[in-house]
């Protein structure tokens, strides 16, 4: 893997000055978040107009929080960090274990654990602390050979269970995602990350077009033969992983998930199937939507919102909120911001000093966009109800304190990527 500097990292130097005399500012990922919470505040008020509790301004005061969280991690170097990964990570773990003992149910899952009156989520938690410790790994045994990639799996099997079994289905997936983007960031070769994806698409084939694996599973072998070691022993494996997931797939959707998984990957093809049950959420939401036209009903005026045809509209179904009261318009600023978000810190990535920060930035744009692009395609009708936050504009304590986390995580990158040295 190529160390931070070979990426393109330049130091300028000036005669007599250590570093810059400018107060540091990171307009684009201060000013993003922060504009995105404060529209949200007024939606998730919106929302709550007929009922008897209004909590939309504990959205402001809990990224309140978050920002001085924020700016306290800025001032950390990231490095002197690596001795507390391991313990911070068995922490989490310890807490989604606690989960499935003295856990809180809501909603058909026990995700969260009641700490003073306050319901603390720990997936939310495991999945900074997987980050961490996948990017510390990654960055001390980067995956050169085939074994080598036990150990990140190994770092992401334990928590993925843990929250998978919750259930809780759209985090389990976003740890997925933060496994293949660090893994490929880290030079891991293309062609094994189509393998290690492959059981995947051998499952959806499995279950939708068992013809296409008369192709499919040939395509993986060639990729094996041609990728990794040890010919023979790699197409046998090959070869009985495919044919073992085709064979388990019709088990595994029967037995491995709740109904409600189940009617959530299957009813957003068709929500008409089932207009007042599984389908409901998202025939309503993409209604929503529709109904802001160009620019909206405006701010707080949005009548759909207003009368909570849409369930979860302040956490999961914030976007049909957004939709609905600033209109295309609105919705397409949003995207905007957070594709500079995503940019700035790629960018960040790209100019970091050590590898290890820069695969820490990297597992924060993935756990952020990763989120941002399933939530938004949940609600305009283009993925199935997987539960998953929109950053920074759903409401959710402990997402929010953890997404600012992150934040400060990179404006720390951020800050000793950019001091000025003398030569």
């Amino acid at each position: 893997m190529q160390t931070g500097l070979s990426r393109g990292q330049s130091f300028v130097s000036r005669p007599g000055n250590r570093r810059l005399r400018t107060p540091y500012r990171d307009w684009i990922l201060w000013g993003v978040p922060l504009a995105m919470i404060g529209v949200a505040g007024l939606l998730i008020a919106s929302t709550q107009r007929q009922v008897n509790y209004a909590n939309w301004y504990q959205h402001w005061i809990t990224a309140g929080v978050g920002v001085i969280v924020a700016l306290l991690l800025a001032r950390v170097s990231l490095p002197k960090l690596r001795p507390l990964l391991a313990p911070i990570y068995g922490l989490t773990v310890i807490s989604l274990v606690a989960v499935r003992m003295i856990g809180t149910t809501a909603l058909g899952a026990q995700r969260w654990i009641s700490v003073g009156g306050v319901h603390v989520q720990p997936s939310e938690f495991a999945k900074l602390a997987a980050i961490l410790l996948l990017a510390a790994v990654l960055d001390r045994h980067p995956v050169e050979r085939p074994v080598d990639f036990v150990r990140p799996l190994a770092v992401i099997s334990l928590p993925w269970l843990l929250v998978f079994i919750q259930p809780d289905l759209g985090t389990s997936l976003v740890f997925g995602a933060l496994l293949l983007t660090m893994l490929y960031w880290s030079g891991m070769p293309f062609e094994w990350l189509v393998l290690l994806l492959s059981p995947l698409m051998t499952a959806l084939l499995a279950g939708l077009f068992p013809w296409g694996l008369a192709m499919w599973i040939p395509l993986t072998m060639v990729i094996a033969y041609r990728s990794l070691p040890w010919k023979r022993v790699t197409l046998a494996f090959v070869t009985l992983v495919q044919g073992t997931t085709a064979l388990i797939t019709p088990w595994l959707w029967q037995n491995g998930l709740q109904q409600y998984q189940r009617d959530r990957l299957v009813l957003f093809l068709d929500p008409t199937k089932d207009p007042l049950g599984g389908g409901y959420h998202l025939l309503q939401s993409t209604v929503g939507i529709g109904s802001g036209g160009l620019f909206g009903t405006g701010l707080l005026q949005g009548q759909l919102t207003k009368l909570r045809f849409i369930p979860e509209q302040h956490t999961d179904f914030i976007f049909s909120a957004l939709g609905e009261e600033t209109g295309f318009l609105g919705t397409v600023l949003v995207v905007v911001g957070f594709v500079l978000l995503m940019w700035r810190l790629l960018q960040i990535a790209r100019q970091s000093r050590t590898d290890f920060e820069s695969l820490v930035v990297v597992g924060v744009a993935t756990m952020l966009m990763f989120q941002v692009v399933v939530n938004i395609f949940m609600t305009i009708g283009l993925g199935p109800v997987t539960g998953i936050p929109l950053p920074f504009l759903s409401y959710g304590r402990s997402a929010m304190i953890v997404n600012f986390i992150a934040l400060g995580l990179c404006l720390s990158v951020a800050r000793r990527s950019r001091r000025v040295l003398v030569r």
